[in-house]
């Protein structure tokens, strides 16, 4: 299903190259007069190369990504494990579980925009609309009002009382902040226990005149007893998972 929405995002954005410029081909041969031939890449190839590398920072940017990897990477520093899970574990953790969040989205984009455009019900421009709506409505239910209308005062987009009329220039980084505020939130929420378990045995160890005894070293192995005890990974992906209104 997620190849089927990706590959429904760059046909979309090759597209508009093509509405751009009708009767263009993406590749053309030009014979000289010798007979020789000369191979030239148009303007549409480029664009879509260009529209590859932008899109994981589009998907990133517009799912729920942001607010896990945020999450999962404070939660390793609270627990104080340095590079235990590694970098390579938290993204792969933060996209699926941003898959398994996003999904009624995708299907409903699947629904809506991708099955009509592969059979030929919809043209390009009509299923780029269609395919925004699901998105836009995730991104909306996630957005803060203020964040809103603090980048409309900014962009000088005048009132809108519309939640249709929110251009996705507007929407993006207004979504962006507002998921960078909420996975800090809950990545305070999540430091406080870990906090409180180094104070504790760091006061331990200078009552007792072990001061140079680091406290890290002797915190983190009840740190990780109490998330283990606690289920810590299923407290943590549903508490996750229970914060976006999809």
């Amino acid at each position: 299903m997620s190849r089927r929405w990706l590959l429904l995002l760059l046909l979309l954005l090759v597209s508009l190259g093509v509405e751009a410029a009708p009767g263009v081909d993406a590749f053309s041969v030009t014979t000289a007069g010798n007979g020789s031939q000369t191979y030239t890449l148009t303007i549409q190839v480029l664009f879509f190369m260009t529209a590859l590398t932008l899109l994981p920072g589009a998907l990133m940017m517009t799912t729920s990504f942001a607010r896990i990897i945020i999450v999962l990477a404070i939660l390793r520093q609270a627990l104080g494990t340095q590079n235990t899970p590694n970098n390579q574990i938290l993204i792969g953790l933060a996209l699926f579980l941003t898959l398994f969040i996003m999904m009624p989205v995708f299907n409903k984009i699947n629904e809506v925009a991708l099955q009509p455009y592969l059979a030929e019900k919809l043209d390009t421009v009509q299923a780029l609309q269609a395919a925004s709506g699901p998105l836009r409505s995730f991104m909306l239910a996630q957005t803060r009002e203020d964040d809103l209308a603090l980048f409309a005062r900014i962009g000088d987009y005048g009132d809108l009382k519309d939640p249709q009329e929110v251009p996705f220039t507007l929407l993006v980084p207004a979504f962006a902040t507002s998921e960078l505020k909420t996975g800090f939130q809950i990545g305070f929420l999540l430091f406080i226990p870990f906090l409180i378990i180094d104070l504790v045995v760091s006061s331990v160890l200078m009552s007792m005149g072990m001061m140079m005894l680091s406290p890290m070293i002797i915190s983190l192995p009840f740190k990780i007893m109490l998330f283990v005890l606690i289920d810590g990974w299923a407290l943590v992906f549903g508490t996750l998972a229970s914060s976006f209104q999809v």
